[in-house]
């Protein structure tokens, strides 16, 4: 039995029927209990990217934007190019609906780990905000074994699943494939980068993630929504294919061998939670160092985060793939079938050399970003003393992705993900109750705060 199949087998198992009714069942939940906050707050969650908290004792190393751009920089990456098209060309049209549904379940879920992340985070030693999972695991919960645990999965994450391997491993070939640079310049060059700047921790890694990630976001989706503007006759029908196939098998090319909707789910799903990362524990990490003295509003502004991350730029390389016809191709894969559908719509290389470059920016973004995620699972493990054992290690692992096959890359992702994802959405339940007193706290409030002001007028 190959490595690749041995792998396989595991993936499948634990991202079988009770993984993806924890997921789903979480969100669910939360987004009952909390009232569907994730649709009627929305507007209020992006109006507070905007604006700066009112009042004094704040606490945290970074701006809440820093924060979210933070989680953004390590979220918005290959999941969104690379991942979306593997989604497809595994589940068909039908994974894209999955990968919606995921993130707005998701955005209740990422609302909440996030609450939690400010309410229960701590100063270390070093003087910086510490918090994530295995601090409201081990001060909430009091279950301090999970709280390790969920740290080694977060680690082994780093290392080996969104990290490193799928991150090097895409921007090196799409590099080659764009612009004939070769996979070893590339890959020595991106390991240089990152050593220099994680060395200067999380207030370096937020401020190139506050320049980098929405100056290229904001190129990516302007790019799409010029593919969709051209070939707007098309897009009902690219969209109706979509959820058809969300609920229906769906002949592959030629009818030779077709997507069920059950691969359809897993693959949506999987690479959902990829992307956006709602209920893996990662984002609460980041958002414990906002400066915020309120853990509701930080849950709000980090739960935009799965709305951008998913709801627009995944979709955008979604109904690119499927109006073009890319997602069909049994040649192609990867970074290169997105390359070619974007080069398609556009009708020059010009596509292929937006995609290229975001791709580059994006999973540059998310290598730091992981490297800080892991660095504070390490730290609440181990301490601060082999803190550059553990960055040496990344640091090689990145050098080591650009060479391993891209689908043992993806299955091993995967495989760590859901291990990560386990521990945080017990924790999710068993402080449910902490999330929505919390949460009706602040509205209340807020109401009495706005009735103050109006009686002052």
């Amino acid at each position: 039995m190959s490595l690749e199949s041995t792998l396989s087998s595991i993936n499948s198992f634990i991202w079988g029927p009770p993984l993806l009714i924890l997921l789903s069942g979480t969100g669910l939940y939360l987004t009952f209990r909390l009232g569907f906050i994730q649709f009627i707050q929305l507007p209020r969650a992006l109006s507070y990217l905007f604006r700066k908290e009112k009042g004094t004792g704040k606490k945290g190393d970074v701006s809440s934007f820093a924060a979210l751009c933070t989680a953004l920089a390590a979220t918005i990456g290959t999941g969104n190019i690379v991942g979306v098209a593997t989604a497809v060309q595994a589940g068909g049209p039908g994974a894209i609906f999955w990968m919606w549904i995921v993130a707005l379940l998701g955005m209740a879920t990422k609302y909440a780990e996030c609450l939690l992340a400010v309410k229960y985070r701590v100063r270390d030693k070093q003087g910086f905000m510490a918090g994530g999972p295995m601090y409201y695991i081990e001060r909430g919960l009091g279950i301090t074994w999970l709280a390790k645990l969920f740290a080694l999965f977060g680690i082994l994450v780093a290392f080996f699943g969104i990290g490193t391997f799928p991150q090097i491993n895409a921007i090196t070939h799409a590099m080659q494939d764009t612009f004939s640079v070769p996979i070893p310049l590339t890959a020595s060059i991106i390991t240089a980068l990152v050593a220099l700047i994680i060395l200067g921790g999380v207030r370096r890694i937020a401020i190139v993630s506050s320049y980098v990630v929405p100056f290229m976001a904001v190129l990516y989706v302007m790019t799409s929504l010029i593919i969709l503007a051209i070939n707007w006759k098309i897009v009902p029908q690219a969209i109706e294919l979509i959820i058809y196939s969300a609920f229906n098998p769906t002949a592959a090319l030629g009818g030779a061998l077709g997507y069920t909707v059950m691969k359809a789910i897993q693959s949506g799903v999987a690479r959902g939670i990829f992307s956006n990362e709602s209920g893996l524990g990662s984002a609460p990490i980041a958002a414990a160092a906002a400066q915020t003295k309120e853990p509701v509003r930080q849950g709000l502004i980090s739960m935009t985060g799965t709305f951008l991350d998913t709801i627009v730029v995944c979709s955008m390389t979604g109904i690119v793939l499927v109006i073009t016809g890319a997602w069909q191709s049994t040649e192609m894969a990867g970074a290169a079938l997105t390359n070619h559908a974007f080069s398609t719509g556009l009708g020059s290389h010009l596509g292929g050399t937006i995609v290229t470059v975001g791709l580059l920016f994006f999973a540059f973004t998310t290598i730091l970003g992981w490297c800080y995620y892991g660095e504070r699972c390490f730290v609440y493990l181990v301490g601060t003393s082999k803190l550059k054992a553990y960055r040496f290690v990344f640091i090689v692992l990145v050098g080591c992705g650009a060479f391993i096959h891209l689908d043992v890359i993806w299955i091993l992702a995967d495989i760590v993900n859901g291990l990560m994802a386990l521990p945080n959405l017990v924790a999710l339940i068993g402080l449910r109750h902490v999330i929505v007193e919390e949460t009706t706290a602040y509205f209340t409030r807020l109401k009495s705060d706005l009735s103050d002001a109006d009686e002052n007028a």
